[in-house]
């Protein structure tokens, strides 16, 4: 009793000491680098000095799940000036094959159920599948070096989100990540779509299987058609109709994915006496009759070469490195990356790193997200994880598990629908600082003060900047350092 009384007061000393940290404040921003318990040797830790956060936290922040301890350091050591360094960092990034990552690879390939073949999947107990999903997700975020490609590969599968919960994706998004997310994450956006319209999880998920016009009197089954022109390419302020909308039904009519027998279950399949092969005009573009399967590439080249789908794209890639809110220019740059390149996921990404709001606009601005939180605390902390199944209930109390949410449009990207998860954030923060999270993660607090070099350096390098005279009272009047920093908007805005 008196054990838990003393943690009690100790928890209530720690939030009154925190409450001059409060969380939603337009602070600055976070961290440092890797050291999570990945092996290999450890590069010097060196924070940054500045008072506010400089471009190379900035972009590290942006760019990847948050720094380790030493990547600020690596980072800046690229070229003499900060400029030169963070082209060479993003070059780096952009061409992720390029970078050795063999711990990650090593890590993840014990998850021997998401490398399977599509119909051995149904061999796994279906809440085993989506553990050993969820614990590689967590494991590519921490510890691989190709950062960017994670980031990216988060943004697609909520751009093209599947809930796992809905029938047959409890055992086809372990494929889905792999062949359609992970494989197209920086390659060009007309593949990416193609492969998620048949995509075995998407064709169950938005019931694109039960789409079929055997006779005139069956009606095209209209949910994928829709969510692929609101969601996935132009956007709900695109510029379609209803008559579009059933159109694209039409075209994507006769496709399904075999549900039955022990063999080639899961296999997509096109029926043409369930498609609609009459003349269909989307978008003021006519389809002639007699097209079959061939229909569904010219929908796609339709939509993936509008003029509402570059920008609406480059709004959401905007929101995602910019700004909640990013301007009009930003937008308009990459857009017009975008169509140039005709998708090219590089060319428009360099777009948005080259816009000068990206560079120069506001730092410390945007929201980590639960999983961003989460991993970056991590990552910045060189925490030895054993067990990725331990952080999986933060984040379903937090609201942001991976492959969970319930409806098309994927988790948001924006601050407000992720204000409310602030006393679950300190929770963590407290127990991953105090190794309370579980017994198979721990965090050498004292090890890190000294290699930051005492206190404060231990601030610069979680916050991207030195930190003020009220954050190092704080500090001293909690005596917890590590998670008073972690639990302070200025680690929780990026």
């Amino acid at each position: 009793m008196k054990q838990r009384e003393s943690d009690e007061v100790s928890r209530r000393h720690f939030m009154r000491a925190a409450a001059g940290f409060t969380l939603f404040s337009t602070s600055s921003c976070e961290r440092v680098e890797d050291w999570l318990g990945l092996g290999g040797k450890e590069g010097p830790v060196v924070p940054p000095t500045g008072e506010g956060i400089d471009l190379i936290s900035h972009v590290l922040n942006r760019t990847t799940f948050g720094p380790t301890p030493s990547e600020y350091a690596r980072v800046k050591g690229l070229a003499d000036t900060e400029e030169s360094a963070i082209a060479a960092f993003l070059d780096e990034q952009l061409e992720p094959d390029e970078l050795e990552d063999n711990r990650a690879q090593r890590a993840v390939r014990r998850f021997e159920a998401i490398h399977a073949p599509l119909g051995e999947m149904y061999e796994y107990k279906e809440a085993f599948l989506l553990e050993q999903l969820t614990r590689a997700t967590l494991v590519r975020a921490t510890r691989s070096k190709r950062q960017l490609f994670e980031v990216m590969a988060h943004f697609w599968s909520d751009h093209f989100n599947i809930d796992v919960s809905k029938k047959e994706c409890r055992w086809l998004k372990a494929a889905d990540d792999r062949e359609v997310i992970r494989k197209n994450a920086l390659g060009n956006f007309s593949d990416l779509v193609r492969a998620s319209a048949l995509s075995p999880a998407m064709l169950w998920y938005l019931d694109g299987r039960e789409n079929r016009k055997r006779n005139s009197s069956e009606t095209p089954n209209e949910n994928y058609a829709r969510e692929l022109l609101e969601l996935h390419t132009l956007g709900v302020d695109g510029g379609y109709a209803q008559k579009d909308v059933m159109e694209v039904a039409r075209c994507l009519s006769g496709w399904t994915v075999r549900d039955k027998g022990r063999f080639h279950k899961g296999r997509v399949e096109f029926f043409s006496d369930a498609h609609d092969d009459g003349s269909k005009t989307v978008l003021g573009h006519e389809i002639a009759s007699g097209g079959g399967e061939k229909d569904l590439d010219d929908v796609l080249e339709i939509v993936c070469e509008h003029a509402s789908t570059a920008r609406y794209l480059a709004k959401k890639l905007c929101i995602r490195f910019i700004a909640d809110e990013p301007s009009n220019e930003s937008i308009e740059a990459t857009a017009k990356a975008f169509s140039s390149s005709r998708g090219d996921i590089l060319t428009t990404l360099r777009a948005v790193f080259a816009t000068d709001e990206f560079l120069t606009g506001a730092r410390g601005q945007k929201l980590k997200r639960p999983f961003e939180f989460i991993v970056s605390a991590l990552r910045g902390t060189r925490a030895k994880v054993s067990s990725e199944m331990d952080l999986v209930d933060y984040l379903i109390r937090m609201g942001h598990a991976p492959f969970q949410y319930p409806t098309p449009d994927g988790y948001p990207d924006v601050a407000s629908p992720w204000t409310g998860t602030l006393l679950w954030r300190w929770h963590f923060a407290i127990a991953l600082s105090r190794n309370e999270v579980s017994e198979e993660i721990e965090v050498d607090q004292d090890e890190l003060i000294e290699k930051a070099g005492g206190e404060e350096g231990l601030s610069a390098s979680l916050l991207g900047r030195i930190p003020s005279k009220e954050e190092l009272a704080g500090i001293e009047r909690t005596g917890e350092p590590l998670a008073l920093l972690l639990a302070s908007p200025g680690f929780q805005w990026r």
